[in-house]
């Protein structure tokens, strides 16, 4: 197996799992048409394979280090498979809404899974570089997924048409991971001696796991709880369309699709410690220049910038994530991520409980403030960490 194949498979498996992530974003309106129900009760199909998601982290992890990453996100690949075409083939809402918590069990293990075999086959001075690329095939899908729900959902096929050709994605690559892949378990040091609460408290048992475990926590509170709001910020204040708002947001997927072009330079000329500072500070600046700035025009930019500064200080979280516990590489990057969707979770939560009693001002406010403080923390502990070394 070449390792450059192994990598752009992952890629392609990392994409497909970012377009299931979004696709339904833009199919709820045609959801609730064909269903006859409100848009609201249509978001069930989003919330639904959100937690599933997220649950199942916990359990891929230790299930890779048991049984071998390249095994487990193969099974992973061809149970989304399974789901996307029992998806298309719904019979009602309900059956929809249970099917989608089957694919959401089932995609949690591609991407941490994808993050940790990374870890894996590649020497940690290249990892940075090398997560990057994965990081590319999960905005492109993620991107992808959005315009291809809308396009769907104003054609013929519908959602139907969506989730088939998803399914179909799915098995390709998952049989090309099958063919490609197989050698890589054959000689991979697996766990099979640890118990899962075993596993999971060894990483916990580690110090500076404790440290990246909350970093990602904060920036899931912190940043992608208010991102949430973004697109109703922009439509409430400048009075643009829905579609128009939800455009400009978007750029901070193009934003982070710069940094993976850019990472290798970056991690060079950089360096950890000034990633993450600057991360923190760009992410601080975008929120306060949207709730500052008197123009819409400025928001595409700003969420540019934001997507930009966001990897800068995220993909150097998981680069760290991926060798916290190197022993049980699979279950760190679970516990990452987890952690990850439980700040989102709890981000989202707290942002509209704000929202509703306080307005836009403090939801952009404290973002802006708290984000460049994490940087700089984190920035500092880098540095003792390497004092230390």
């Amino acid at each position: 197996m070449q390792k450059n194949r192994a990598i752009l498979l992952l890629a392609f498996a990392a994409f497909f799992s970012g377009a299931a992530l979004r696709v339904c974003d833009s199919l709820i309106p045609r959801l609730a048409r064909d269903f006859s129900i409100t848009a609201g009760t249509a978001g069930r199909v989003i919330i639904s394979f959100s937690v599933a998601y997220g649950l199942m982290q916990l359990l891929f992890g230790p299930l890779g280090d048991r049984y071998g990453k390249a095994r487990m996100i193969g099974l992973a690949l061809f149970a989304c498979a399974a789901a996307s075409f029992a998806c298309a083939l719904a019979p009602g809402f309900d059956s929809l809404v249970a099917l989608r918590i089957v694919w959401g069990m089932g995609a949690a293990g591609v991407i941490p899974l994808s993050m940790a075999l990374i870890g894996d086959m590649v020497p940690y001075e290249e990892r940075q570089a090398t997560l990057a690329r994965l990081l590319t095939g999960i905005l492109s899908g993620m991107m992808a997924g959005q315009l291809a729900g809308g396009l769907f959902a104003d054609s013929a096929p519908g959602w139907r048409g969506a989730f088939a050709v998803l399914g179909v994605g799915y098995s390709v690559v998952a049989v090309l991971l099958a063919l490609n892949m197989r050698a890589h378990d054959a000689h991979a040091q697996r766990s099979t001696q640890l118990a899962f609460v075993r596993q999971m408290s060894s990483v916990l048992a580690v110090p500076w796991a404790r440290v990246i475990l909350v970093s990602v926590a904060l920036e899931g509170v912190f940043l992608l709880g208010p991102i949430a709001y973004l697109p109703a910020y922009l439509h409430e204040r400048f009075a643009l369309s829905l579609a128009a708002a939800s455009g400009l947001v978007a750029l901070y997927a193009v934003g982070g699709l710069f940094y993976a072009m850019a990472a290798r330079r970056l991690v060079r000329d950089w360096g950890e410690r000034r990633m993450v500072l600057a991360g923190g500070l760009l992410m601080g600046a975008s929120f306060l220049a949207l709730w500052l700035s008197p123009w819409w025009l400025t928001a595409g930019p700003a969420a540019l910038v934001l997507g930009f500064g966001t990897y800068l200080y995220h993909n150097t979280l998981q680069t760290h994530a991926t060798q916290m516990a190197p022993e049980v590489r699979g279950t760190s990057v679970a516990a990452f991520a987890f952690c990850l969707f439980a700040g989102q979770a709890l981000g989202v939560s707290l942002a509209g409980a704000v929202l509703d009693g306080l307005g836009f001002a403090l939801l952009l406010a404290v973002p802006g403030i708290v984000l460049p403080v994490a940087g700089a923390w984190l920035a500092r502990a880098l540095a003792a960490r390497a004092l230390a070394a």
